[in-house]
């Protein structure tokens, strides 16, 4: 599909009730809001999004969603909603849901995870608009450097550990114990994906070929799976807005 200077966008919030780490820890306050709310607030702000929507299997997120301004069209399957379910299911599932029953077929899709409330509007647009302006492009992602670089990492062997990536791969002999600054730059997706309709439901992929990226601060990219994970975010929240 051929992308025009103004597609639809379509914004997904993928939000479950069953978290395991921290019980219903997307709808946690944070600095005075649920946790999913700051990520609804920031796509509510994207000069691109076309629509925002929820994907929940709670009747409770639903109306938390609702309140901070996101659409909740539908509730998403429970079997799409379990712990192995991995975020192209209920993307693709979105997608098409949007198609076949309100007619709306999205240019681009948004995997906007209620996890990263440091996202911005800013980083939000950077993605779709890397998909404007390049229409070979299949996807783009925010991304952010390595806290820790692959070079170092360790993994068990029976009774021992050995490097997690071998001296074939890296190219290096004990690169464990060689400075960072020899290692080639390394980063982590963190934030937002945008996808094609072709790559996301044509294709069935979650990426494709032709990845663009926009890089954000460090101190911009917290994934929250933990309640130090939460501290920290409200602390970063606290000097962002001071």
């Amino acid at each position: 599909m051929m992308i025009q200077s103004h597609p639809k966008v379509l914004g997904i919030v993928g939000a479950r009730s069953g978290s395991k780490s921290i019980p219903h820890k997307n709808i946690r306050d944070l600095a005075g809001k649920p946790l999913m709310a700051w990520i609804i607030e920031a796509a509510k702000k994207s000069k691109y999004v076309t629509r925002l929507i929820l994907s929940t299997d709670s009747a409770e997120y639903a109306e938390i969603g609702k309140k901070y301004g996101a659409e909740v069209p539908f509730i998403r399957p429970s079997h799409l909603a379990e712990d192995s379910v991995p975020d192209f299911d209920f993307l693709h599932y979105a997608a098409v849901w949007m198609k076949e029953n309100e007619n709306f077929q999205a240019d681009i899709i948004l995997r906007l995870p209620p996890t990263t409330p440091l996202c911005t509007p800013e980083h939000i647009d950077a993605c779709i608009q890397l998909l404007i302006d390049d229409p070979s492009a299949d996807s783009s992602r925010t991304i952010t450097k390595v806290s820790k670089h692959p070079y170092k990492l360790w993994r068990i062997h029976g009774d021992y550990i050995e490097p997690f990536l071998s001296e074939e791969y890296t190219g290096m002999k004990d690169a464990h114990n060689m400075p960072r600054q020899s290692f080639p730059e390394a980063f982590q997706h963190v934030d937002v994906i945008a996808l094609r309709w072709k790559t996301l439901v044509e294709n069935k992929e979650m990426a494709g070929k032709r990845i663009r990226y926009h890089i954000i601060p460090k101190e911009e990219a917290i994934d929250i799976d933990t309640a130090t994970d939460f501290m920290l975010a409200e602390e970063l929240l606290k000097k962002r807005d001071a």
